[in-house]
């Protein structure tokens, strides 16, 4: 397996493939993706700074999926930019023939798979950060698994959840989910939860101080040694 680092500006990735040319295809895919939506924030800054849901003038697809990620969510279109710039770098692994394939944005996770992946839970200083991972059974369509946290990470938060993760096929729903149910829930209030689709996220897992929050169909959790160095910054744009 390759492991190898992306850098453009403020994304700030891993990508993970078997084949080079998949390593390749993930990068031009995210470049690509980036393109337009520099393109589109230098003629509409208001995208990128508002915390609201927003309908830009544009069918271009990163756009299209970042801002109807956020009407459902009921967050600003940024709040999926990580994951839909993971999303178009996979899209573009799997269009060139790979069975294998993820992308972490700093926590925000694109992946096609083969065979079983373990995802780190990270958490700061939750007592179960860096102790137990997901084991993602194999997936043939790409699967999003986006995380948000209150006390790690340079994203813009306004809750107090130590980490938020969702799992949607949608994968920049998965990251508007992660920002508004981070920004909402509490340990004596789960509303927020009673909002979501079950048809469009399948499953959410909250770390907040010793409450732990398991919502939807979760793939297995065990027990893991998380390796802080392999956690990728994310993208801020």
């Amino acid at each position: 397996m390759i492991r190898e680092p992306f850098r453009l500006r403020q994304t700030f990735a891993t990508v993970l493939a078997d084949d080079r040319r998949h390593i390749t295809a993930a990068k031009e895919g995210m470049i690509q993706a980036r393109q337009v939506l520099e393109a589109y924030i230098a003629r509409d800054p208001f995208f990128q700074i508002t915390f609201d849901p927003y309908s830009p003038d544009s069918d271009e697809a990163i756009i299209r999926r970042m801002t109807d990620a956020a009407a459902r969510a009921g967050v600003g279109p940024m709040a999926a930019v990580a994951g839909a710039i993971a999303w178009a770098g996979v899209e573009a692994m799997a269009d060139a023939g790979a069975l294998f394939g993820v992308i972490d944005n700093g926590g925000d996770i694109a992946l096609i798979s083969d065979r079983p992946v373990r995802v780190g839970v990270h958490a700061g200083e939750a007592r179960l950060s860096d102790r137990i991972a997901f084991v993602v059974p194999p997936q043939k369509n790409i699967l999003g698994i986006c995380t948000s946290s209150a006390s790690v990470g340079p994203s813009v938060s306004f809750g107090m959840a130590d980490t938020v993760t969702v799992f949607s096929s949608d994968v920049a729903l998965a990251d508007a989910w992660a920002t508004s149910v981070c920004n909402q829930i509490r340990p004596d209030d789960q509303s927020v939860l009673e909002r979501i689709n079950v048809s469009e996220v399948s499953g959410i897992f909250a770390i907040m101080g010793e409450t732990l929050v398991i919502w939807g169909n979760l793939p297995p959790l065990v027990p893991a040694k998380v390796d802080e160095q392999l956690i990728s910054a994310g993208d801020r744009l």
